[in-house]
């Protein structure tokens, strides 16, 4: 199963993430922040508030909304190798 281990705020709508598998990687959430609990994300400054949960072992933000670890790994297959 897929995890996260660590996660941080960089800049803008960009995070860096640690998976369970070891793979480090930056990525960059503009224009994936999709549906009602996301819109508050899409201010930067709500955005950087984001941490990393241990016990949900996913990235979450003050208003409850969090990332599955395997959206933000295929996020992370586009962006790598994108079309």
């Amino acid at each position: 199963m897929l995890y996260l281990t660590a996660a941080k705020y960089t800049s803008d709508f960009k995070l860096w993430v640690t998976f369970s598998d070891g793979l480090d990687c930056e990525l960059d959430l503009d224009n994936q922040l999709v549906g009602p609990i996301f819109e508050p994300l899409k201010q930067q400054h709500f955005f950087s508030q984001l941490v990393f949960d241990a016990e949900l072992e996913t990235v979450v933000w003050p208003n409850g909304a969090d990332l599955a670890p395997e959206f933000l790994r295929s996020l992370y297959e586009q962006q790598v190798s994108p079309g």
